[in-house]
């Protein structure tokens, strides 16, 4: 199973269309989105790419390969455009080959500091932050992807990939930043 996780695309189109770029180029089966879709929100500035019905268009095209949470910026308007679901706050994707629960939340709501309820061995992911993140928190592994459009404390714009014995944290160009053994 390879997954590539993404989070904090905030209308960037530009920035979608290199993530879309590297879907392809990693060869994964499913994007797990993990929110801050279409809205820039106001405590970030525009982002330069800023185009939301791009980008909704861009990722209508491969609603069946998507697994997305609802960020802190999506509202139910953006459940109207968009032809997946957005709008819950949580999901988890089973991996049974790994014997691995992958859970998955923006970071708002449940992050590495107020986990939700899982077992030991499991990947928790999740943004919010902006900035990208890997951590054990008592045999669950936190993993934060980084920012697709707007990163933050100098981090590149950044995304991951789950292969089931690691996670990679690449820059939108396909350069390693950081890997994580699972």
């Amino acid at each position: 199973m390879k997954l590539l996780i993404a989070s904090d695309i905030h209308g960037d189109a530009v920035c979608c269309q290199a993530l879309l770029d590297a879907f392809k180029r990693e060869n994964a089966e499913k994007i797990l989105l993990l929110g801050d879709i279409l809205y820039h929100g106001p405590r970030n500035d525009l982002p330069s790419g800023y185009a939301p019905k791009s980008v909704i268009e861009m990722l209508n095209a491969l609603a069946d390969k998507l697994v997305c949470v609802r960020g802190n910026c999506e509202a139910e308007v953006d459940q109207m455009v968009l032809s997946f679901p957005v709008m819950s706050t949580t999901a988890c994707v089973l991996d049974s080959f790994n014997n691995r629960a992958i859970y998955m939340s923006h970071g708002h709501i449940y992050s590495p500091d107020d986990l939700p309820p899982m077992p030991e061995g499991s990947l928790f992911l999740s943004g919010h932050t902006h900035i990208l993140a890997a951590e054990d928190k008592n045999g669950i592994m936190c993993v934060n992807p980084g920012s697709v459009s707007l990163p933050k404390n100098g981090n590149p714009k950044t995304y991951a990939v789950y292969d089931g014995d690691s996670v990679t944290i690449k820059t939108l160009t396909g350069e390693t930043v950081k890997k994580i053994t699972l």
